[in-house]
């Protein structure tokens, strides 16, 4: 028996995991891989490993892969599932395929629902089942929403999931579970940080699991859907297709102020990157805040416009690599460029824009004690605890509700203040002028007001 080394690299923005696997003699497996791989080939190095083999179990909606990657730029034999065939060489497999990867065997498993081609991947040694990758099936108190294809599918898929989970629940309880979507993930997780789990763990505890019969697990599956980032209805496409292949890091254009206008009279957004109070102090006027972030991507791709040209503005210590790689996962493969000694060089040239970032005691009995108070998390984050009296329209919604929001001064909030300076950029773009931003979130309220937060929709 080999020794079992695998090292789950994680993105906590967007909630995945990647599994990188020695299978022995130098080489390693990477399962479910990202576009950036950094931390992936960083962790391969570290254990004197070639990347030789890179697994996909469905076409992802949520990233950018980073199998074609792997592909071109290191030799990476590349397995996928057979139906949806991408458009660049691959090994094509289906149900019951055995792929001999050094000291392992990976067979493939089918477990269509979260997508129709959906693949896990039994890892075998000498005959015994080590684990499983499960991709977007099984997970830790949950299972991959199906609603990601269209809403036609959505039912037929979630009937598919029901199946799919009958399947692997066959395995013994101590199987261990690698899933690739976990805590953080709009492709449905639950709540907690475990990411790993085992057959037996989920069939005692995972709620889906509780159900009885395909139907009532379809209207638990189905009723546990929230929203998600519209960029998850293009990218499964790119990832058919192929990619384009990057290579190295993409750089960041260095633009003067009189670029950046011009950039922006014609058409380009302005991404400022900086954080709540640093936006709220001063920023060009029409910016977009999203602050640098785990969850930076996921923002970028919902609420940004991938037909228009990106500028950034970035504070001195955040690593533009950073913003590049994490907008080249959902897409945004070329950005125009920087602004180019950050937003100093923006102030010497032009007029800034301020913002109002307030405190809780500004709320309860300060000027803003009389505002609307408009919550932007997502409603299961509001409906498990809110400001009395607040509204909940979503972050990824707002611009479509700005003409129903009330006249008069506005405070807009979400969990810490980084999402509500989004919200309030966009509505200051909107040509809203009387928004301010919570620095912080209910609890905070709460303390000051002496209330508790109230709880349900």
């Amino acid at each position: 028996m080999a020794k079992l080394h695998l090292v789950p690299v994680i993105d906590e923005g967007l909630g995945n995991s990647t599994y990188l696997l020695d299978i022995g003699q130098g080489r390693a497996l990477v399962v479910d891989p990202e576009r950036d791989l950094r931390q992936v080939r960083a962790e391969a190095r570290r254990l004197g490993l070639s990347i030789a083999y890179a697994a996909e179990t469905h076409l992802h909606a949520d990233f950018i892969s980073g199998v074609r990657e792997l592909h071109d730029t290191e030799g990476a034999v590349v397995l996928a599932p057979e139906v949806g065939t991408r458009g660049f060489a691959h090994t094509a497999l289906t149900d019951g395929d055995i792929v001999q990867l050094g000291d392992f065997t990976l067979q493939a498993l089918g477990t269509p629902g979260h997508s129709p081609e959906h693949l896990s991947y039994l890892l075998l040694d000498d005959g015994s089942i080590s684990g499983v990758f499960t991709g977007g099936s099984l997970m830790v108190g949950t299972a991959g929403r199906t609603d990601l294809v269209s809403p036609e599918l959505t039912v037929p898929l979630a009937r598919a999931q029901y199946h799919s989970l009958q399947r692997l629940m066959e395995l013994a309880d101590d199987t261990p579970v690698w899933p690739t979507h976990g805590a953080g993930s709009f492709c449905s997780a639950a709540a907690g940080g475990e990411r790993t789990t085992t057959i037996g763990r989920e069939r005692a505890t995972n709620p889906l699991l509780q159900t009885t019969g395909e139907d009532a697990f379809v209207d638990a599956l189905l009723g546990s859907l929230g929203t998600f980032p519209d960029y998850f209805l293009r990218l499964g496409e790119v990832n058919r297709d192929g990619p384009v292949v990057l290579g190295t890091t993409p750089s960041l254009a260095a633009l003067s102020a009189d670029r950046v206008k011009e950039l922006q009279e014609q058409g380009a957004q302005i991404v400022d990157a900086r954080q709540p109070a640093d936006f709220a102090a001063g920023h060009i006027s029409g910016s977009l805040s999203i602050a640098l972030r785990p969850v930076f991507a996921t923002w970028l791709g919902w609420l940004a416009d991938p037909e228009r040209p990106v500028v950034i503005v970035r504070a001195p210590d955040q690593n533009p690599d950073d913003i590049v790689w994490a907008a080249a996962k959902v897409g945004f493969d070329t950005l125009a460029g920087e602004l180019d000694g950050g937003f100093p060089t923006w102030e010497n040239a032009e007029a800034a824009t301020k913002g109002a970032l307030i405190g809780a005691e500004d709320m309860v009995s300060g000027p803003a004690a009389s505002a609307a108070v408009i919550d932007i998390r997502q409603a299961s984050e509001f409906a498990a605890g809110h400001v009395a009296d607040a509204r909940n329209i979503e972050l990824g919604a707002l611009a479509e509700h700005v003409t129903d929001l009330p006249a008069g001064p506005l405070v807009v909030m979400c969990g810490h203040g980084e999402r509500a300076m989004s919200a309030a950029s966009i509505l200051e773009l909107a040509g809203r002028t009387d928004v301010a931003v919570l620095d912080g979130g209910g609890a905070d309220w709460a303390r000051e007001a002496g209330l508790s937060l109230e709880t349900g929709q």
